[in-house]
């Protein structure tokens, strides 16, 4: 059952678990450098305030080394014309 914390929802399945945080768009950077440093993520999903998928990482290839740089930079692109956004986490169990 989906519960609410700091505006996160949470849906577990038997593989990983899931998260949504709802975010403003100068939040965004902040967010996934915070979820990123937190360890055990899977893949990432921003999307904008329609629920229309903006951007999909697949964060266990971003943080190794030099790629993880530019990605960074497309979120901080992304978050300068994004007022609202839906941050999705899938976790490792």
């Amino acid at each position: 059952m989906p519960t609410k914390k700091d505006n996160q929802k949470t849906k577990q399945t038997k593989q990983a678990k899931t998260e949504k945080f709802q975010v403003t768009g100068d939040e965004i950077l902040k967010k996934v450098k915070k979820l990123i440093k937190e360890g055990n993520i899977r893949r990432m999903v921003i999307k904008n305030e329609k629920g229309v998928v903006i951007m999909e990482v697949p964060v266990t290839v971003a943080v190794v080394g030099t790629v993880f740089a530019p990605i960074l930079a497309a979120i901080g692109a992304l978050a300068a014309l994004l007022t609202q956004a839906t941050i999705e986490v899938e976790r490792r169990k």
